[in-house]
């Protein structure tokens, strides 16, 4: 064997070379479309798992905001037709502590607290001697405590206050010792 017979000619190495080109191209280009087709999926997947995760996120605040609102319109729909009523409930109060009621009246006081109550009014219940709430209550006025023991407590309740739910709608006003 001579050297010209080992060593392809400079022709053939070319026409080889052409050869394997041609065999590979198609396979690569398809290669080549199939991961370009297979990228342009994953993509729209992607957008259409954030699409999907964004309306359900959308949603779910929605729900919880109308949700809301819902309770804290049942809980309040009352809220102007109850405070206009509570001056009604202190005239009652202070007509009966001044002995000043008659038996029918009595019954209509009874009736008209029964009543608010059903629709969620509730009275804080504030006496003489509880310690001052500034959450809770209104200070009209501070006076000298009657003994030591009376300091920041309560000495006499000018107003009760109440509640719709476990919101205040009108402060306790009281005098506070000093």
């Amino acid at each position: 064997m001579t050297e010209k017979d080992t060593i392809p000619t400079e022709q053939e190495q070319h026409d080889f070379h052409k050869e394997a080109d041609h065999m590979e191209a198609p396979a690569q280009e398809a290669d080549s479309a199939d991961l370009m087709r297979i990228r342009d999926l994953e993509q729209q997947l992607d957008e259409a798992k954030n699409k999907h995760l964004y309306l359900l996120s959308d949603f779910e605040t929605y729900k919880r905001q109308t949700s809301k609102e819902r309770l804290d319109l049942m809980q309040t729909a009352g809220r102007d037709i109850l405070s206009a009523l509570l001056p009604v409930i202190d005239d009652f109060e202070r007509a009966a502590r001044n002995n000043a009621l008659s038996e029918g009246v009595e019954l209509i006081h009874h009736k008209l607290l029964h009543t608010l109550e059903s629709k969620g009014l509730k009275s804080m219940n504030v006496q003489k001697g509880d310690a001052f709430d500034a959450d809770r209550h209104e200070a009209v006025a501070e006076i000298p405590a009657p003994d030591e023991s009376m300091k920041g407590k309560i000495i006499d309740v000018i107003e009760q206050g109440f509640l719709i739910g476990e919101r205040i709608i009108r402060f306790s006003r009281v005098i506070v010792g000093q």
